[in-house]
Parts: C-alpha cells; structure tokens; sequence
C-alpha cells in the first residue's frame, strides 16, 4: 500500500474518492441508521470544490482503498479531520489507523485535531479513542443525525525522529 497526496483536480482520482466514499458512507449509514448522510448526497462537483486536502491509500495496482480529509482549523492550531473513508472491501485492515497515524505524525504534527462521526458508529469511535481523541460531545447536526464530537489534544511536535 503507498500513501500519498490525492488531487481532486484530477478527474479520474476525484472519480475514486467519490465512488469510494459512497461505499463506505453506505456502510455508515446502515450502522447508525440515518441515510442522509450529507457526504453520501453531494455530487462529485460539490466534493471537488471542497477545501479540503486529501491523503490517500493505494494498492500496488492503484485502486484507492481509503482516504481521508482535512483542513486547517481557524486561527492555524490544528485541523479538523472532515472525513475517513476505507472501501468497504478493505475494511479490518488498519488502514484507516495507518492514514490517520501519517496524517497526525508527519502532515498535522501539532495543535489539536478534531473530528466528527455519526454517534453509533462504534467501530469509528473506537479507532479515534485508540489514536487518543477524548469525546467531547453529542450535537444533532440534522433531525435523526446524531454525532460524536472528538478532540485530540496537542502542543508538542509528535513526528516520530528520522532514522
């Protein structure tokens, strides 16, 4: 598996992250009951236009197995994570822990990181306990979406030292 930087200008990698956020936002969706996922109901477009960056996770053979997207907080201290995708067909492979592992050591080593998923869905919220994030709350963000809020708290740099 490589990870890299994903640009959504291109249409074919755009076309991936999109397909493959669909997959895994289904997934989603079954588990915490609401389908109107607002990722699940945005058009290719709409996600492109997003200002976001994208890490990904690619085979040897270039299929887009996760990723996940960012941006910087307001005021520079940090990032809000806005989405973690792994294709279903990948699931149970660490890779979203991978992902955010890279993304939280070598691309966001510092300031806090928060994130957000819907708040039954128990496999997430276990991945962002493991990694240090602390629940900070519950808010409806649409009638029937409930979702759990969480802050990673940092103030040193946590790269891990180059051998």
């Amino acid at each position: 598996m490589f990870v890299s930087e994903l640009d959504l200008t291109d249409v074919a990698t755009a076309t991936a992250v999109h397909l493959t956020g669909r997959r895994s936002y289904a997934v989603e969706a079954a588990l915490i009951g609401f389908d109107a996922i607002p990722a699940l109901m945005e058009s290719l477009e709409e996600m492109q236009a997003l200002p976001l960056r994208w890490l990904g996770m690619t085979t040897r053979d270039g299929h887009l197995a996760a990723f996940v997207a960012w941006q910087p907080l307001a005021g520079g201290n940090g990032i809000d994570i806005d989405r973690v995708c792994v294709d279903p067909a990948w699931f149970r492979r660490g890779l979203a822990l991978r992902l955010l592992d890279h993304l939280l050591t070598e691309l966001a080593p510092t300031g806090q990181a928060l994130v957000s998923t819907g708040a039954d869905n128990r496999p997430a919220i276990a991945l962002y306990e493991r990694l240090g994030f602390t629940r900070v709350g519950v808010v409806e963000r649409a009638p029937g979406l409930l979702m759990a809020e969480f802050r990673l708290a940092r103030e040193e740099d946590h790269r891990r030292p180059r051998r």
